[in-house]
């Protein structure tokens, strides 16, 4: 079993419930949900796709992630959930790393995590049963309207985890998008919070030569999105 891989780096998780603690993070390539303001763009798009891809066996990925002493690890992509996972957090439990998936929430989740970050897309919307393993939503808001749209949809989902509010990137100084999720928060309270992309600001990623050059598509014209 040797996983596709984009990048791996230590940096620190810069949004949701875990904001500022190290991790280390491992970026799956691949990812059929498409996205047209993604900011991981070389996991899937053909302008960004690098000319080689490595694949690393779990127990590879298991030892780079042991080796820098992170609070916990990181599986994302793309879309890691196209990846049957489970091979992945059993090397990484015998290494005794916490384990955490950032996903959609569009495939059947395998494996074994301490912490499952879901972030509902409209191109792919989430199974029902991966709702339920939720710790907590990341909503991408990409306009005033997103959130009530989000709402109407996840119904009884909302209430069992922290929901946390993102503007879309190329959206951030967008006082309508701003003003929705101020808005939101203080007229509905728990579970709804407002978040941000904080490493961003810090360019705490980049810092690791191992990571990926940024391909985000969010608001480049050039390429018509």
């Amino acid at each position: 079993m040797r996983y596709p891989i984009h990048e791996t780096f230590h940096s620190w998780q810069g949004e949701g419930v875990h904001l500022g603690r190290s991790a280390f993070f491992i970026r799956l390539f691949g990812c059929p949900v498409k996205c047209p303001w993604c900011d991981s763009a070389g996991t899937w798009h053909p302008d960004y796709i690098p000319e080689q891809i490595e694949k690393r066996s779990p127990e590879e990925l298991a030892e780079a992630a042991a080796a820098v002493g992170a609070e916990f690890v990181v599986i994302t992509g793309g879309e890691p959930a196209i990846h049957d996972l489970k091979p992945l957090t059993d090397a990484l439990r015998a290494k005794e790393v916490a384990i955490h998936l950032e996903t959609s929430g569009a495939f059947v989740i395998q494996g074994d995590f301490d912490w499952i970050t879901l972030s509902p897309k409209w191109q792919r919307l989430p199974l029902l049963e991966n709702l339920d393993l939720a710790d907590e939503l990341k909503v991408i808001v990409e306009d005033e309207n997103s959130i009530e749209k989000w709402i109407q949809y996840l119904g009884d989902a909302i209430g069992k985890a922290p929901v946390w509010l993102h503007p879309e990137w190329s959206q951030r100084e967008n006082s309508e998008v701003l003003e929705s999720i101020t808005s939101t928060v203080k007229e509905r309270g728990a579970p709804f919070r407002a978040g941000l992309q904080a490493h961003k600001f810090f360019k705490a990623d980049l810092l690791d030569p191992s990571s990926a050059k940024p391909s985000p598509l969010g608001g480049n014209e050039e390429l018509g999105y």
